[in-house]
């Protein structure tokens, strides 16, 4: 079988992870068509050899080479369907920035997805993540995902409850490889509340009145409180936050906060969730720096790459961080990258 159109090799994938981990790809292809994926994917088949879909790198490490097929998701042309007087369905094809989609939705006066500007990533990796941020999640707002199914060969679509998303989580990680996400369907609507209960974002709006906001403004202030605690990967190479914010049992959490009167915690179903942020700061690892990786000095939820770092750097600082917040509390930190090319 023929390898397909514009196939390259040996490609260094470091512009393209936000954490700028120079590891290569044996085989690289952007994708701008179904067709092409599907091509690629059979050449790929042909050859067994292992499919990455990539889309902004924002949320994994490359721990090593990729010894397969990189497929780099450039579906674009977002469109709007259904548009009422009260709303309206967006599409974004994967390889869309994410938010850049934002601030086109909300300068178009559509609401529900303004809290979530500024985090970095493609409308293909949004739902694998359900992506969230100051009180929203991503699957507030979503309608549909197209995927192609690599176990069935075919094109389907995938309702939101279909997709199994939970805090951080989705049936896209719990069934990894199956599903590539083609595009996004997201219901948008002119008069739904604003949700501006978040500590952070309701202090910055606090003069505001609420009956004068508009969707950009509410997206502007996100951007503004983001840019106070989060570096920008284009300038000092991150991942966003690298671990989940872990969720403990009401004895457990009894239990630490006896220990720790100032222990941050959420009330949520199940349990209460506790923030990892500040276990970590607890432990002493805000600021903390070696030759080349270390943790930002005002989020310690941010692994930063500040001296051409490698994947295996970043992941050494991130299990001591574990083993640290570990012995110190009792409680264990998940990462939220994948991790790609740990052999």
């Amino acid at each position: 079988m023929k390898p397909p159109v514009n196939l390259q090799e040996q490609v260094s994938l470091g512009p393209l992870n936000t954490l700028a981990v120079d590891a290569r790809a044996r085989y690289f292809l952007d994708v701008k068509a179904v067709g092409e994926l599907e091509q690629a994917l059979a050449w790929a088949d042909s050859r067994q050899l292992d499919v990455l879909v990539l889309g902004g790198g924002s949320n994994l490490v490359f721990a090593g080479d990729y010894d397969g097929l990189v497929i780099h998701m450039a579906l674009r042309g977002r469109h709007w369907e259904q548009v009422t007087d009260d709303g309206a369905v967006l599409v974004l094809p994967a390889g869309e920035n994410w938010h850049e989609s934002v601030l086109y939705a909300a300068g178009a006066g559509y609401r529900g997805i303004e809290n979530l500007a500024l985090i970095p990533g493609t409308a293909g990796a949004a739902p694998v993540q359900n992506i969230g941020a100051y009180g929203v999640e991503l699957c507030d707002s979503l309608q549909s995902v197209t995927v192609w199914d690599r176990r069935f060969g075919r094109q389907q679509t995938l309702d939101r409850d279909r997709c199994g998303f939970g805090y951080r989580d989705s049936l896209f990680k719990h069934e990894p490889g199956r599903y590539i996400i083609l595009d996004i369907r997201l219901r948008l609507s002119r008069h739904a509340p604003f949700s501006l209960g978040y500590g952070d974002l309701n202090e910055y709006l606090a003069d505001s009145d609420p009956a004068n906001l508009t969707p950009l403004a509410v997206a502007r202030a996100v951007m503004a409180v983001r840019h106070r605690k989060l570096p920008d990967p284009s300038v000092l190479p991150n991942a966003g936050s690298f671990f989940k914010n872990p969720i403990v049992t009401e004895e457990q959490f009894q239990s630490l906060q006896a220990r720790h009167p100032d222990l941050v915690s959420y009330p949520v179903e199940g349990g209460v969730k506790l923030a990892a942020g500040w276990l970590i700061d607890q432990a002493g690892w805000k600021g903390f720096r070696n030759e080349r990786v270390g943790v930002h000095n005002r989020q310690a939820l941010v692994l930063i790459n500040h001296s051409q770092g490698s994947g295996a750097d970043v992941l050494a600082l991130a299990e001591s961080i574990q083993a640290s917040v570990r012995a110190m509390f009792g409680v264990e930190l998940e990462m939220e990258p994948g991790v790609i090319g740990l052999h």
